[in-house]
């Protein structure tokens, strides 16, 4: 695993040992980042110069993937022991500990947000039907702007039900993942 593109391009990303983690696949980040830069969602990288939130992070990838690209800053929120480490290793190895806030704890009772993000993404593990209630704290605690891009990987066959105040843009499968586009409703 590696990152796709930026300041980064080509360095390696670690993945704890065993199933914990199930890492977004190169090519599933590729084709979602260059949707996120050249997409319809705005005129140029939504991901550009905004602070961005990696949810159910694992390794960091797809808020390192943004910083590496220009974002200003990324909070991982990350429960799992064995993944924090390697998030934490990832984030040492990349430079971006000054860009980086690592959360350990679970994304459905999350802190109060000290700031929001303009980007989001969760990529909770298959079938847990973990995004939803994620979602909703998120929103509650503050850790989403108004009009908020949020993508969400899920399987490729799961429904994902979106708590109020969410709307769905786009939908894209790459393989075994779906990405679902959200926006924040404004506040």
């Amino acid at each position: 695993m590696r990152i796709i593109a930026g300041r980064h391009k080509g360095r390696r990303l670690t993945a704890p040992p065993g199933e914990a983690v199930r890492p977004t696949s190169d090519r599933a980040r590729k084709g979602l980042f260059d949707i996120l830069a050249h997409g319809r969602f705005a005129e140029g990288p939504v991901f550009e110069a905004v602070p961005v939130l990696d949810v159910f992070a694992g390794t960091g990838a797809l808020g390192l993937e943004a910083l590496s690209r220009g974002a200003s800053h990324a909070t991982f929120i990350e429960k799992d022991r064995t993944a924090l480490a390697a998030l934490r290793s990832n984030i040492t190895a990349l430079g971006e500990a000054e860009r980086s806030t690592v959360l350990a704890g679970d994304a459905r009772r999350p802190p109060r947000a000290a700031a929001p993000a303009a980007v989001a993404f969760l990529d909770p593990p298959y079938r847990e039907e973990l995004a939803t209630p994620a979602l909703a704290s998120l929103a509650a605690c503050g850790w989403l702007a108004p009009e908020a891009l949020v993508v969400v990987e899920v399987s490729a066959r799961q429904a994902l039900e979106l708590p109020p105040g969410f709307t769905v843009l786009e939908e894209r499968r790459y393989g075994a993942a779906r990405f679902v586009f959200l926006r924040r409703d404004g506040s």
